[in-house]
């Protein structure tokens, strides 16, 4: 059996966890303080806010930096159902715009297209996908043209870069996820940061009640917190990200190296300007369905990442206009299917999986 994902967890984390245990303070405190301020710093912003999971720590970016009932927020179809349940956590409305048929991120066209039909909408809520970055360089003039505020969902993006600039450092707030899937993990857990100190101080509060002091509450808030067992598992596995990742890259390479002469199989695009992370290997495939049902009965683990666009989950086509089409993200939808990555891949596994994708018939 080749593994679709394993958490690779230590010797450090389970030791700095029994530290935490044995320290008496087990709730969000010391430790957790210290991971927000390492985390941030590693992804080039001022300011961390740990959270209970990634789905919070969106929530909180949304909120913190201004997200309203009745906003307009334009996003991606192609993701986790959490970015656009998020917006609705807030009271807003989430606008979908069809994706890139390359790289199945959001395609900077299409939100142009959109800004110019709709002058409404306030925030842009962009996906980095996979572990690849967005084109910023196209979304970033958008962003600053059309004054919106920008909210970076990086919850597969952990050490993703453009232009040697890493994702969750060009907009308002961006929010992570550590489940254990992810590039890093703290077993469930996010991070907000952001660059902008009022935004950081309003999400503070947000995820702890609203609380501005001791039993003292000046806003509604939630009871988001990250706790210091999660928090020490975190700043272990940070210390871990840059070689995890690079492991990653390795695997995606040979991968694609040995998977490029078939032609019904297409391997993950990355643009020149783009540091990819791998937090998915995912291929584009006709039969796709077919090909899922090899790698079962072959023992190779696999994981369809999206069936189905967010417009048109069941809850979301009471919300969003039935009729509404997003074509190429519907396409995307019906092709994509996810390989093992994960850095606890040896070389012989690699070279197993090669030989079982190879011996699909098509």
């Amino acid at each position: 059996m080749i593994p679709y994902a394993k958490p690779l967890i230590g010797d450090e984390e389970k030791k700095k966890v029994l530290e935490v245990m044995d320290s008496g303070m087990i709730a969000s405190g010391p430790v957790t303080d210290q991971f927000e301020k390492e985390f941030a710093n590693f992804m080039g912003c001022e300011y961390g806010i740990a959270t209970s999971n990634g789905t919070t720590a969106l929530h909180i970016a949304l909120l913190a930096a201004g997200i309203k009932p009745g906003d307009k927020v334009l996003t991606t179809p192609f993701t986790f159902i959490a970015s656009g349940n998020s917006i609705l956590y807030c009271g807003a409305q989430p606008v979908f715009v069809d994706i890139d048929p390359q790289t199945f991120l959001i395609d900077p066209e299409k939100i142009a297209e959109a800004l110019a039909k709709d002058p409404e909408i306030k925030a842009l809520l962009i996906v980095h996908l996979y572990g690849l970055s967005c084109d910023m360089g196209k979304i970033m003039p958008l962003v600053e043209k059309h004054n919106l505020i920008l909210i970076e969902d990086c919850a597969q993006s952990h050490g993703a870069e453009y232009n040697g600039k890493k994702t969750g450092s060009f907009g308002h707030a961006a929010a992570f996820s550590f489940y254990p899937t992810k590039n890093m993990t703290t077993g469930e857990g996010g991070m907000m940061i952001t660059n902008r100190e009022d935004i950081a101080v309003k999400a503070r509060q947000l995820v702890n009640h609203g609380r501005s002091g001791r039993y003292f509450h000046d806003m509604l808030g939630y009871n988001y917190r990250m706790t210091d067992i999660a928090a020490a598992i975190g700043s272990v596995q940070l210390k871990k990200l840059a070689d995890f990742n690079a492991k990653r890259r390795a695997n995606a390479e040979y991968l694609s190296a040995n998977l490029a002469g078939l032609s019904w199989l297409v391997t993950p695009y990355v643009p020149q300007e783009c540091t990819h992370v791998y937090h998915q290997y995912t291929v584009k495939v006709e039969k796709r369905d077919a090909f899922a049902q090899w790698l079962q009965e072959k023992g190779v683990g696999n994981s369809i990442v999206y069936p189905i666009p967010i417009h048109k989950q069941p809850f979301y086509e009471e919300i969003v206009d039935r009729e509404l089409s997003m074509p190429i993200a519907e396409e995307v939808a019906q092709k994509v299917i996810s390989l093992p990555i994960h850095p606890a891949l040896t070389q012989e596994q690699l070279e197993e999986l090669v030989g079982i994708i190879q011996g699909f018939s098509v």
